[in-house]
């Protein structure tokens, strides 16, 4: 008898369990003015059970050449990255219906 994993897919394999997670998750990309005029890309809605969302912030960090930081369930990143954002998560599997832009 196989014995399935307690995972949230309940015995699918880990790739398509990956995949799933990923088509369920509704990221939202938006853009903050800070102190002094700066601007920063918030990136929420990445689903932190399943992403790693810290090795996620230091790969779009060195994708996009730029400073950041990924705490309390978002990632932050110096500038305006909203559009390069989408497109990189797009790349790494995240289904861009799922990914929004608030402009």
């Amino acid at each position: 008898m196989e014995e399935y994993s307690s995972s949230i897919c309940g015995g699918l394999p880990p790739e398509l369990c990956e995949l799933l997670t990923k088509e369920q998750q509704n990221i939202k990309i938006r853009l903050e003015k800070r102190k002094w005029g700066r601007e920063v890309t918030i990136i929420e809605g990445i689903d932190e059970r399943e992403v790693d969302l810290k090795k996620l912030a230091s790969q779009l960090k060195s994708r996009l050449a730029t400073g950041g930081t990924a705490k309390n369930g978002r990632i932050e990143l110096q500038g305006d990255h909203r559009h390069r954002v989408k497109d990189i998560l797009a790349e790494m599997g995240f289904p861009p219906d799922n990914i929004i832009i608030i402009e």
